[in-house]
C-alpha cells in the first residue's frame, strides 16, 4: 500500500530510509566487482547506478510481470470436466461394457469473465506503479548519499588549505617573534588552531569512510570498495511554478498511480459481487449406453446454480466491496492531499537553499577573505592582534564549510523534491519549456 511519509518527520525518516535500503540489498549479497563509473561522477550518475544494481527493483519487477501473466488466465473459462462410468457386472453380456461418457463446460454469468481480468489488469498496474515508487526512493537515497560525498570531500578540502594557512601564519608569527615584533604567544596560537583542524580532519575522514560504506551498500557493493571523487556540483535550478508541479504530481505520480489502479480493482471486484447474483450456467453433452434405444444414448443439457442469498452471505460480500472501495478512494483522496502539501514543503526547502548558497557565495563568502585579508595585513604592519588574525581564519574555515554543506543539502533536497514530484525535476522544467513554446 502506498505510504506517504509527513514532513514533519522527513529528517528523522531520512537516515531510516537509507538504512532499511542498506540491510535489504545487503542480504542479497555483497557484489564487490568494479564498479564502472562513467565520467564525471555525478548525482544522476549515482543514481542511475543503484537503480541498475538494485536487487529490491529487480524483485518488484519481476512480481509486477507475474502480475501481468496473470491477467489472461483470469478472464479465461474454467477447464470443462469429463466424467466416465462403468458398469462392471455388464461385462461379457450381449451388449459388451455399458459405460457412460459426460463433458461439462461451466459458463459463468456474462460480464464475469471481463470483470474478473480488470481486476487482474489493474493488480498488475499497481504493481508496476509500485516499481515506480521503489525507484523514485533508491533514486533519492542515492542523490542524498551523492550529496554527503561531495560535501565531505569538500570539506576535507577546505580542511587541507587552511592547515596550510594556518602554518603559514604561524612561520610568520616566529619570523616577528625570532626580531622581537611579536610574542611566542602568536605562533602557540597558530599551532592550536592548526592541530583542532587535524583533530577535524580525523573526524571528516572517519565520515568519508562511513559514507562510502553506506554508498557501496546501495549499490550492493563490499563496504570498503573504492568510489571515484565526486565531480563538482551544479548550480542550483530554476524551480518551475508550483502549480505546475502540482499538475505534474496529480498526473503523473506512481503512487497515486498505484493508488487509482487499486480503486479500479476495488470497482471491478464490486461489480463483479453484483454479478454474483446471477446464476452460473452449465453445459452438458453426454453418452449413456445404458440405454436400451439407441436414439436414447445421447444427450445434451443445460444447468445453472440457484444463488440464494443463505445468511446473506452474497449481500454481505457485496456489502464488503463497497467498503473496500470506499476506502480506496479515501485513501486516494487522502494521499492526494498529503503529497501536495510535501510537494510544497519540499519546493520551500529547495528555493530556501539555493538563496542560503547564493547568500553565502556573494555576500558572506568574499566577505570573510576581505576579513581575513585584512586581519593578515594588519597584523604584518603591526597594528593588529594575532588573535584578529586567527579569528578571521575560523571565520573564513565556517563560512566555507557551510557554503559547501549547503550545496550538499540543496542536492538532497533537491532529490526529496523529485520524490515528491515523481521524476527528475531537471526533465520535467524541460518538457514544461518544450511545451510552451
Amino acid at each position: 500500500m502506498h505510504t506517504i511519509i509527513p514532513r514533519s518527520r522527513h529528517r528523522r525518516t531520512a537516515p531510516v530510509l537509507i538504512s532499511c535500503l542498506m540491510v535489504a540489498f545487503a542480504a542479497q549479497g555483497a557484489d564487490d566487482t568494479r564498479l564502472d563509473v562513467p565520467e564525471p561522477f555525478t548525482p544522476e550518475v549515482l543514481s542511475d547506478l543503484a537503480l541498475a544494481r538494485n536487487p529490491g527493483v529487480e524483485a518488484l519487477q519481476a512480481a509486477a510481470r507475474a502480475a501481468e501473466f496473470r491477467v489472461a488466465p483470469a478472464g479465461a473459462l474454467e477447464d470443462p470436466l469429463l466424467s466416465y462410468s462403468a458398469a462392471p457386472d455388464t461385462v461379457g453380456g450381449p451388449r459388451g461394457l455399458e459405460q457412460r461418457i459426460e463433458l461439462t463446460q461451466p459458463l459463468p454469468w456474462p460480464g464475469k469473465l471481463g470483470l474478473r481480468e480488470e481486476a487482474a489488469r489493474q493488480r498488475a498496474a499497481a504493481a508496476v506503479q509500485n516499481v515506480g515508487e521503489l525507484r523514485l526512493r533508491v533514486a533519492t537515497a542515492a542523490k542524498a548519499l551523492f550529496g554527503e560525498w561531495a560535501y565531505v570531500h569538500r570539506a576535507l578540502a577546505i580542511n587541507a588549505h587552511h592547515q596550510g594557512l594556518l602554518s603559514e601564519l604561524r612561520r610568520v608569527a616566529e619570523t616577528r617573534y625570532a626580531v622581537g615584533r611579536a610574542g611566542q604567544q602568536d605562533a602557540l596560537q597558530a599551532e592550536v588552531a592548526r592541530a583542532r583542524l587535524q583533530a577535524e580532519a580525523l573526524t571528516l575522514e572517519r565520515r568519508r569512510q562511513e559514507i562510502r560504506a553506506r554508498t557501496n551498500g546501495l549499490l550492493n557493493r563490499a563496504p570498503q570498495a573504492g568510489l571515484p571523487p565526486p565531480a563538482a556540483l551544479p548550480p542550483p535550478l530554476s524551480l518551475p511554478p508550483l502549480a505546475v508541479l502540482e499538475q505534474g504530481v496529480l498526473q503523473e505520480h506512481p503512487g497515486l498511480g498505484q493508488l487509482r489502479a487499486r480503486v479500479s480493482e476495488a470497482q471491478a471486484q464490486r461489480d463483479l459481487a453484483k454479478k454474483d447474483f446471477y446464476p452460473d450456467i452449465r453445459v452438458m453433452a453426454g453418452y449413456n449406453s445404458l440405454w436400451d434405444r439407441v436414439d436414447k444414448r445421447w444427450s445434451i443439457g443445460v444447468g445453472v446454480n440457484l444463488p440464494f442469498d443463505y445468511g446473506n452471505k452474497r449481500s454481505a460480500a457485496l456489502d464488503a466491496a463497497r467498503a473496500d472501495l470506499l476506502q480506496r478512494r479515501w485513501q486516494l483522496t487522502d494521499s492526494e492531499a498529503e503529497l501536495l502539501g510535501e510537494l510544497e514543503a519540499a519546493r520551500a526547502a529547495v528555493e530556501e537553499t539555493a538563496q542560503a548558497i547564493e547568500l553565502y557565495r556573494k555576500r558572506l563568502l568574499p566577505l570573510a577573505e576581505d576579513n581575513l585579508s585584512a586581519a593578515r595585513a594588519d597584523y604584518r604592519a603591526g597594528a593588529g592582534s594575532f588573535l584578529n588574525v586567527i579569528d578571521a581564519e575560523r571565520e573564513q574555515l565556517r563560512t566555507e564549510d557551510a557554503l559547501a554543506r549547503a550545496r550538499a543539502d540543496y542536492v538532497g533536497r533537491l532529490a526529496e523534491l523529485e520524490r515528491w514530484l515523481g521524476r527528475p525535476l531537471a526533465s520535467s522544467h524541460t518538457q514544461n519549456q518544450e511545451a510552451t513554446r
